[in-house]
């Protein structure tokens, strides 16, 4: 029977409700909703979608790592976005960012209502973990 165990690391915000930042259950790491605050300060990263779709990455990354996973470990993404608009600006920060991947993950893209505290991105994962 897997294992299934709560990954909590300070190098990424805090959960903002009663859920783990990433759960790990047997090889598998699924991270939760990745938002752009900041870690020391829990506030939204000041600027506009550039940024909060770096600052989410970053969290989503630190996550990953404290989950015994990394980012070239991603296997499948859902990105949730405020405006599709700014569809072509995350794309090209999420292709940077898994630039050092072997492969590029699966990934689902929405356009949402609305987003906790209103942010502008969003990114959850699922990963392997390397332990």
């Amino acid at each position: 029977m897997s294992t299934i165990t709560a990954v909590a690391t300070t190098n990424a915000p805090s959960a903002i409700g009663p859920y783990s930042q990433a759960i790990k259950a047997g090889d598998f790491v699924f991270v939760s909703g990745c938002i752009p605050l900041v870690p020391s300060t829990m506030q939204i990263v000041e600027g506009g979608i550039e940024e909060q779709t770096k600052q989410a990455l970053t969290n989503l990354k630190a996550v990953l790592e404290a989950s015994a996973s990394s980012v070239g470990k991603v296997v499948k993404t859902t990105v949730f976005l405020k405006n599709m608009e700014d569809f072509a600006t995350v794309n090209k920060i999420y292709e940077e960012f898994f630039s050092s991947s072997e492969h590029k993950p699966a990934r689902s893209a929405v356009e949402v209502a609305r987003l906790p505290k209103d942010v502008l991105f969003e990114i959850e994962c699922i990963s392997v973990s390397s332990k």
